[in-house]
């Protein structure tokens, strides 16, 4: 390596529509630099010719085009490590799927937010991606303001993703010893379920057992349009998230030290014990209510169980974890002391949750949506088309 580079990897499989939309994105973003590596990695398949065609006449103004069509299938798992491992080539690596599309400020945030990671044992990769949704429980996730563009997560990102090469070397010394995973409290069910062809699966165990945290921004610089492939059967709009166009972007990133929007695996605000005055043992916080229940003395949960509730918060504030640490009053959250028996008369208001999720459904809109799940039920059953 004879100068400091970030390129951009784009990884393709059977898709050049999809390759087309994503490359199309990336050449419309903001560089100031016509210094900038782009490789794109093609998966062999036996329609893959119409993908190569779409990055040979790709026009890349910006730095040196490399195609790698690769000869044998290596399958997406194994294709993304190796892509990960051109960080031996370059300083750093910008990757992204086929099925993304990014913000013309993708390349800026990627390059400040490396470079505020640097020497950081903690921040083990950039996400270019914002969840707006809790992927094992499919309801409306936002990160608690705290003043700065970004928070800390412990779940790796696929969805547009940077590291340099010493975060992603200290993976891969980490990956080769660990290719039999086993089921831990402290990794989400959802998580454990993921095909062993998912790398990301991996990724995101490896920062649950060492700790380490990936850097997510508050305003997405990338989206997703799920596009119909190989591990997804149709595409779908429900991980499209709004993307930064703001002109001149600078950021202001927090220290893990200075956050207050630091989550676990699970999605939770691994900070709530602050305003419990609890300390981390002895707190398990499951506000989700997909938690296994650990051992730990106090449960803050949306679960209804018979322990004694010590005090209990509603669900108003957006996001959730707000409503703790503001103390509001009501009966959708529970802090249980386990040690104790004791009968909990309430219940869960199912339709107050969905409302929180959704905001607002119009009658007509409900009926079109409950029809069109009743008509797919229907149609798998009997096997219908």
């Amino acid at each position: 390596m004879t100068e400091t580079t970030t390129a951009i990897v784009v990884v393709a499989y059977n898709r050049p529509k999809s390759l087309s939309r994503i490359l199309k994105s990336i050449g419309r973003a903001n560089y100031n630099t016509k210094n900038i590596p782009l490789v794109v990695s093609i998966d062999f398949s036996d329609s893959n010719q119409k993908v190569v065609e779409v990055a040979e006449n790709f026009k890349w103004e910006y730095g040196s085009k490399e195609i790698i069509s690769h000869k044998e299938n290596l399958g997406l798992r194994s294709h993304v490590i190796k892509c990960g491992d051109l960080t031996a080539k370059f300083d750093a690596i910008i990757m992204l799927e086929d099925d993304l599309f990014v913000s013309p400020n993708f390349y800026k945030y990627s390059l400040s937010a490396l470079q505020f990671s640097k020497n950081n044992p903690k921040i083990a990769g950039i996400s270019l991606y914002d969840h707006p949704l809790n992927v094992h429980t499919k309801d409306v996730f936002r990160p608690l303001e705290d003043g700065f563009d970004n928070y800390y997560f412990q779940f790796a990102s696929s969805w547009g993703q940077a590291w340099n090469k010493d975060q992603w070397d200290i993976f891969k010394l980490w990956y080769a010893s660990n290719q039999n995973l086993t089921s831990d409290p402290k990794i989400p069910q959802n998580v454990i379920n993921w095909s062993d062809k998912s790398w990301l699966k991996y990724f995101t165990i490896y920062l649950i057992k060492k700790n380490k945290y990936f850097l997510y921004p508050k305003i997405s610089l990338s989206t997703n349009f799920s596009d119909a492939g190989t591990h997804v059967g149709s595409d779908s709009t429900a991980y499209q998230t709004p993307l930064n166009f703001k002109i001149n972007e600078s950021y202001s990133f927090s220290s893990l030290e200075a956050s207050k929007s630091i989550y676990d695996a699970f999605y939770e605000n691994t900070l709530l014990h602050e305003s419990i005055h609890l300390q981390v043992a002895d707190l398990s916080i499951d506000l989700y209510g997909y938690k296994s229940k650990n051992n730990s003395r106090y449960w803050l949960t949306n679960r209804v169980a018979d322990y004694k509730i010590l005090k209990s918060y509603g669900c108003s504030l957006k996001p959730h974890d707000a409503n703790i640490i503001c103390d509001i009053e009501g009966t959708d959250f529970f802090l249980y002391d386990t040690l104790t028996a004791d009968q909990n008369t309430h219940s869960i208001n199912n339709f107050r949750k969905v409302i929180y999720n959704i905001r607002y459904i119009s009658f007509k809109n409900a009926l079109l949506v409950a029809t069109k799940l009743l008509t797919d039920k229907i149609k798998a059953k009997f096997g219908w088309s």
